[in-house]
């Protein structure tokens, strides 16, 4: 893909993820109350199953899954960037910030907390080290050679001298 076309795709990706972050992040109440009902019914029932699960803690797993599209996308729209790492996670706790702060400043019935701003950068970071790895990984795979058909080339060829050449 031309990389004005997957720039713009990026962006508006990002645009789109940051829209729904905000829907998410900046309404007056959290959610419905019978949303925070069906999760507390389904944390009570895993609980009582056995499973360590709280509601703080499903609340801190959410805050850092939230952030990892943005360490993806970031990460791909600064890639080949010096200090690629450190611009997503300086942008991403700069955004958890800015929402911290307008939740504070705006929407007395929201909780903003330093927290928050903590896990959603270990989200982004999170994000980024799967970008990281993925890349990594299909790089790998790009420079290792497939195999071979029967009678195709140099690596058929490299592989009867090889069978030949054991006693």
């Amino acid at each position: 893909m031309p990389g004005n076309r997957r720039r713009a795709l990026l962006l508006a990706a990002l645009a789109g993820y940051l829209a729904l972050v905000g829907r998410m992040t900046l309404r007056p109440e959290p959610a419905e109350p019978e949303t925070f009902d069906v999760v507390r019914e389904v944390i009570a029932w895993l609980a009582d199953r056995g499973a360590p699960v709280t509601y703080d803690g499903v609340e801190a797993v959410s805050n850092v899954l939230m952030f990892v599209p943005f360490g993806v996308l970031v990460g791909l729209l600064l890639e080949g960037t010096r200090q690629r790492a450190a611009l997503v996670v300086g942008a991403a706790c700069a955004t958890s910030t800015a929402i911290e702060l307008a939740q504070r400043a705006f929407l007395p019935s929201r909780v903003p907390t330093v927290q928050d701003v903590v896990l959603n950068t270990s989200g982004a970071a999170v994000g980024l080290g799967l970008l990281l790895a993925a890349q990594l990984w299909l790089g790998r795979r790009r420079r290792e050679p497939g195999p071979s058909p029967e009678g195709a080339g140099p690596a058929h060829e490299q592989g009867e001298i090889r069978r030949r050449a054991r006693p």
